[in-house]
């Protein structure tokens, strides 16, 4: 089986507050590098009350000082919020720190709503060729040393950190593509174009220094538990994540609620069933054919599993259950 990585949000509980959600992500960690996860990730995103992996590189940071061996990684750093320099120097120090360990995925998104990308960047920089301008110059501040170079990444320079780009469209697969990066597609929560992009950026990789062949990472969802009545309840915390999400109304993660997607009206059961249709939901038997099929439709060299759910004990419970069905991993 392909390698198993982790995506954490360092998820806030209602009832609780951001100390609770990075002991448990580094308990998550810890537990995930006995379990043979290769990667544990954390996503940038802002003004959000039930996220606390804002501050990405020191959230990152946090979690690589309590282990030992699996890679740590932004998963990702939403590169138009920062400057190329600093994000090479924030990364280049977490390598230093802990070599051989770190990833810095990239996304082009805000990672918030405009009102916090606004406060974030003071201007919102609308030429479509910002993006790839700012990989190339961050890939530049890792290159080693050059004689005459007045702005230099200290620490970062020469420093040998895999660099991937995300997306959940079209452009980042073409991005990837042409730069010859890994790609990681946002299949766990914007699945539409999800073959398409995969597609695309197989057919146009250009090998790079960095990667002989196209490699793709898929993010995943899963909701693992004793019973698949038991996966759908569990699941539902994050459910209420999107529709709160949709509605404008972000909130803390919630306790699930028995039926939950059922007494939602039409469209929005829909939106759900489309929000979440890279998923597996339920008993051990369940998630592992839902797997199974999900690599092997989409032939997937890696995938990236998040278990947005409420009680930290039933989410080891879930990411255990994962790693063990498939030990080869």
């Amino acid at each position: 089986m392909i390698p198993f990585s982790i995506l954490d949000l360092a998820p806030i509980v209602e009832g609780g507050d951001a100390a609770l959600a990075f002991g448990n992500s580094l308990d998550l960690a810890r537990h995930a590098e006995g379990w043979g996860y290769r990667r544990f990730w954390m996503a940038e995103h802002h003004s959000m009350p039930g996220v606390a992996s804002a501050a990405t590189a020191v959230a990152l940071g946090h979690i690589a000082a309590g282990t030992s061996t699996i890679r740590i990684g932004a998963g990702g750093v939403m590169l138009p919020n920062h400057a190329p320099l600093v994000i090479a120097e924030q990364f280049g120090t977490l390598e230093s720190l802990y070599p051989g360990r770190i990833d810095l995925g990239l996304g082009r998104a805000p990672g918030t709503d405009q009102a916090a990308a606004r406060a974030l960047r003071r201007n919102l920089d609308s030429d479509p060729n910002a993006f790839p301008r700012d990989v190339v110059e961050l890939m530049e501040y890792f290159q080693p040393s050059e004689e005459g170079r007045r702005v230099r990444a200290i620490p970062g320079e020469g420093l040998d950190i895999p660099i991937w780009i995300l997306g959940s469209s079209l452009f980042g697969a073409q991005l990837a593509a042409m730069l010859g990066l890994p790609y990681a597609f946002a299949s766990h929560f914007a699945p539409q174009q999800m073959m398409e992009a995969i597609e695309v950026y197989r057919a146009t990789f250009r090998p790079s220094e960095r990667l002989a062949e196209p490699y793709v990472m898929l993010g995943f969802n899963a909701f693992a538990a004793e019973s698949d009545e038991e996966g759908e309840r569990l699941a539902t915390s994050m459910q209420q994540t999107f529709v709160n999400l949709r509605t404008g109304q972000p909130t803390p993660l919630q306790p699930p609620i028995e039926g939950y997607k059922a007494s939602l009206p039409p469209h929005q059961q829909t939106m759900l069933d489309q929000l979440l249709s890279c998923s597996a939901i339920g008993a051990p038997p369940t998630v592992k054919a839902a797997i199974v099929d999900f690599v092997a439709r989409t032939g997937a060299d890696e995938l990236m599993i998040t278990s947005q759910i409420f009680d930290h004990a039933a989410r080891l419970r879930s990411y255990e259950i994962v790693a063990g069905l498939f030990p080869a991993m």
